[in-house]
């Protein structure tokens, strides 16, 4: 049953052919023996995901039906959970439990997918290796010395080995897409403001964006229309009506018009990945789209302004946790100082630390113009060349990272090496545009993504086009060698 899709799972669970609760204890079963390998979760919620199964399996038995009623999942464990670790893979929330559910985890709960518990990520989502997580790295199923991409690794790795169909991540600066990429998975995100952030641990509040990862387009799909639509509670949530994801999967790409810019075809590009992205070019041109080769001419600019601003809104969003609301509290503090001092000191790792000092500094008085304005005002300029490349085009296609899933801890003495390997993903971000990452091939044995982005809102077009690729490819299809 581990390698059905989520799609697979609700036909089968419609059909009778299994329960929720006999699928959900085979899974379970799964990651005890494989997650010791992988390092993919950070706590499991066995009674939660039985009663949640057995619920489900009573609620099919009335008549109701649903692609998510009785699917299990799991939360990238930055999502609030009622009564669960909510770690954000760090020791400042090794001991904190959330008191309600995130507005994510309540939508997926009300229509019936079975939490199976809560994944691994790098702390405060602050990486792009899944190595900075307090619990350990994550390890890559396709090869288990080799990265799985951060911050959502743990997700992505816990759906690669198939552990289980489907989880839910987030993206501040490419945190689905790259792991997605890593491990051979689609991964989805949203438009800024499509998916609630209330309870969402904040990482940067202006780029934060929760998705989907899964392993087809179609299932990003059945995971998104569970996790979109407003939150009157969360101020940043877009009151957009939601569009049924699945019923545009099978549009015809007839006419499509995919753009291509040049600026992402230069030298820190491998080219065995530009010749795979070529390749998922032809593909798409098979089934009827046009290519046309477009400039976004400031995305020079985009890495070095997302690393200002980026920090700086980590620096303000972070300055909570310190030792007196919850959280880590150091032993013995001699005074308010020292309580705040080493608390923070003992509570954040160095990737957290390095970042908030970052931003702190980029904020502070005589900095903020030449550093923090600068990069909004950068940010402006790559939304610009978006908005003038939609007029001409109806998505953008490009590749998601530049290389390959790099050797576990081969960037750890040169952290600005692992942020240039954002380069292709940070600007959707920035600009709030939804982007998608698709399987397109492999490269010594190691999965490689294409990258999709399209208009505002446009999510359905992303996986309109992933599932027609998806259909005429089975790059999707591999599993890593022993999951």
């Amino acid at each position: 049953m581990h390698h059905m899709t989520l799609a697979e799972i609700a036909r089968g669970l419609a059909d009778k052919k299994f329960s929720s609760e006999e699928l959900t204890k085979a899974l379970l079963a799964r990651i005890a023996q494989l997650d010791p390998q992988i390092n993919s979760f950070i706590s499991l919620t066995e009674e939660l995901a039985l009663s949640q199964a057995k619920a489900a399996d009573a609620r099919r038995a009335n008549g109701e039906s649903g692609a998510l009623l009785g699917a299990p999942i799991a939360h990238k464990d930055l999502f609030c959970t009622q009564g669960i670790r909510t770690s954000c893979g760090s020791k400042m929330l090794d001991n904190f439990k959330a008191p309600y559910d995130a507005t994510v985890v309540a939508k997926l709960a009300a229509a019936g997918a079975v939490t199976l518990g809560k994944t691994n990520m790098d702390e405060f989502a602050m990486g792009s290796a899944n190595e900075s997580s307090h619990y350990g790295a994550v390890k890559n199923p396709w090869n288990l010395e080799h990265v799985p991409g951060g911050s959502s690794g743990g997700s992505a790795a816990a759906v690669a080995a198939r552990l289980l169909p489907a989880a839910t991540a987030t993206d501040t600066g490419g945190s689905i897409r790259q792991p997605a990429a890593f491990t051979n998975l689609t991964g989805l995100k949203p438009t800024y403001g499509r998916v609630s952030r209330w309870g969402m641990i904040a990482y940067a509040s202006s780029l934060d964006q929760g998705g989907p990862l899964a392993r087809t387009a179609e299932d990003c799909a059945i995971l998104l229309q569970g996790m979109a639509g407003f939150d009157p509670n969360d101020s940043t949530s877009i009151d957009e009506p939601v569009p049924d994801y699945s019923a545009s999967l099978n549009g015809s790409l007839q006419g499509l018009r995919i753009g291509v810019p040049k600026e992402y075809f230069g030298a820190g590009l491998d080219p065995r990945i530009a010749e795979l992205i070529h390749n998922s070019i032809k593909e798409l041109e098979k089934l009827g789209a046009v290519v046309k080769q477009i400039s976004l001419p400031n995305m020079q600019h985009a890495i070095p302004a997302y690393y200002v601003i980026a920090p700086a809104e980590a620096s303000s969003n972070l300055s909570r946790f310190d030792g007196v609301r919850f959280g880590y509290r150091c032993e013995n503090p001699q005074n308010l100082v020292d309580l705040y001092k080493r608390s923070r000191g003992e509570g954040f790792g160095a990737e957290v630390q390095r970042r908030i000092m970052v931003g702190t500094y980029a904020l502070s008085a005589g900095y903020y113009d030449a550093y923090y304005l600068k990069a909004q005002k950068i940010r402006r300029l790559v939304k610009n060349d978006f908005m003038a490349a939609f007029d001409e085009v109806d998505v953008i296609l490009g590749p998601t990272t530049p290389n390959p899933a790099w050797k576990l801890g081969a960037k750890n003495s040169d952290p600005v090496a692992a942020y240039l390997e954002d380069v292709y993903t940070i600007t959707a971000n920035l600009a709030g545009l939804p982007g998608l990452s698709m399987p397109a091939g492999f490269v010594d044995g190691l999965p490689v993504g294409v990258q999709l982005l399209a208009p505002y809102f446009q999510e359905g077009r992303l996986l309109n086009v992933a599932h027609q690729y998806q259909l005429n490819t089975d790059w999707h299809t591999r599993p890593p060698t022993g999951f």
